[in-house]
């Protein structure tokens, strides 16, 4: 009888010992026949000391699956779908789109993404996924911040006390049949993931990434939610979420909610920026140095990769290289940072004074003077823990109507709502610009304002027109 076992960080199949003395190719096919994936059986390999094959966990239901067709035996020397231990209740009445995404998951075989933007309740349908599916589950997310997050949000939606759910990361290390983890601690722990029945990647845009993409492929459960308001990648990576989670199974727009009343209604506002002449002419001339070296050296650049890969690699070792960065990076300041954005600042916050406004910047140094102009408290990667934490709280509880920051908060952080949101800069990704929009589209009497200060002529501009 052959039996199918965990060893170390591998999936092992053990074959009847009359077996062991034939070649691995000969015993691959006795066991599987041509039932098996050929990029599966490529990746399977023969411990040199026991005689038994390898893979990688993610391969667990292929495997299994050829063994059937060739009606090999086999047995499992783990539980596959561990139950869970308590019972579970919804206190949250779903929304239709909720029920949908669920309906859309389980059709596709109980693996795949589901996309929803911020706002509109992803961690509810992990909760109701957890309920239907009753199994183990492993919620794995971006950020030490959202391990709390999930868990109160978990225990309420699910009539647990948060004591029931385990916290793993930052210091934390409990495992229990309902567990968060931080995507740093999965990569460092993947033996524990044998434990769970089902998989929940929040942000699951992180996973392709060279690193954490080891979490899915030494998971053994076929079971697997993506949970993702921006899945899409600049390095095209977000094409793997098919293998290492499921095919897309369901998308709604934050367009698509607005209509059904399920997000606040709201306005983006397009507010152009203009340049000193003095600015100007100081932009041109770095875009005249910058472009002139990608003319000289037939560089073209498509993708930020590009740019890593050919102007600043290089520029450690060319001179000319160097300076050409430089030019670019001092002419994306002007362009982003112009001193009429502070004006148009001014204006919006006495149009808005009576407003809960979150200002968002992409340079920090941007967000400390706004913060020192303005006399408004801000969030960037240098706030200590403790001292954002008391913001976003005075934020919420009203107590602070403005709040100044960068991209710390663009995701992996639960931002108190507001009505109105400021982009002073951004980049060009649509995921940054749908994560700052999500930011005001929580339900709300009136109408919520998204503003964005574009300076006019520049690359700026550029940047805006592609995030649409």
């Amino acid at each position: 009888m052959t039996t199918i076992d965990h060893r170390g960080h591998d999936l092992v199949i053990i074959p009847d010992k009359k077996m062991l003395q034939m070649p691995t190719p000969e015993l691959v096919q006795a066991l599987f026949g041509s039932y098996l994936p050929a990029d599966i059986r490529s990746a399977i390999g023969r411990d040199k000391r026991h005689a038994f094959l390898r893979t990688q966990p993610i391969h667990f239901y292929a495997v299994k699956q050829a063994l059937q067709e060739q009606h090999t035996p086999f047995t499992l020397a783990f539980e596959e779908r561990p139950g869970l231990p308590f019972e579970t209740a919804l206190n949250v009445e779903p929304r239709p789109y909720q029920d949908e995404a669920l309906k859309s998951w389980q059709a596709a075989g109980n693996a795949g993404v589901i996309i929803l933007p911020t706002g509109a309740g992803k961690t509810l349908v992990a909760a109701m996924t957890i309920h239907k599916m009753k199994l183990w589950t492993l919620v794995v997310v971006p950020t030490l911040d959202l391990l709390q997050q999930w868990q109160v949000s978990l225990a309420s939606s699910l009539s647990l006390s948060a004591d029931e759910i385990g916290v793993f990361g930052g210091g934390e290390k409990e495992i229990k049949p309902i567990t968060i983890i931080t995507y740093d601690s999965a990569v460092l722990y993947t033996y524990e993931l044998k434990r769970f029945g089902l998989l929940v990647f929040d942000e699951c845009h992180h996973l392709p990434a060279p690193t954490y993409r080891l979490i899915a492929e030494s998971a053994f459960t076929p079971l697997r939610l993506g949970l993702s308001a921006t899945p899409e990648r600049s390095d095209m990576a977000h094409f793997d979420l098919e293998q290492l989670i499921g095919p897309e199974v369901y998308r709604r727009s934050p367009e698509e909610l607005t209509e059904g009343r399920y997000l606040a209604q709201y306005k983006e506002m397009y507010i152009d920026i203009s340049l000193s002449s003095e600015d100007e002419a100081r932009y041109a001339e770095q875009r005249r140095i910058y472009r002139s070296f990608l003319q000289r050296r037939r560089i073209v650049i498509r993708s930020p990769e590009d740019f890593q890969q050919k102007i600043i690699f290089l520029s450690a070792r060319d001179s000319e290289a160097r300076k050409a960065m430089l030019a670019w990076r001092e002419a994306r300041n002007i362009a982003m940072n112009a001193p009429a954005k502070y004006t148009e600042i001014e204006r919006l916050l006495r149009l808005h004074a009576t407003d809960q406004i979150i200002l968002f910047s992409e340079y920090n140094q941007v967000v400390d003077e706004i913060s020192r102009r303005f006399c408004l408290p801000s969030i960037t990667y240098k706030t200590p823990a403790e001292e954002r934490r008391v913001i976003l709280e005075r934020f919420r509880s009203g107590q602070y109507t403005k709040l100044a920051t960068g991209r710390v908060l663009n995701e992996g952080v639960d931002v108190p709502d507001c009505r109105v949101a400021i982009i002073v800069s951004g980049n060009s990704t649509k995921r940054e610009y749908i994560q700052r929009l999500g930011r005001v589209l929580r339900p709300k009497a009136g109408q919520a304002l998204l503003y964005e200060l574009v300076t006019s002529s520049t690359t700026e501009e550029e940047m805006a027109k592609r995030r649409k």
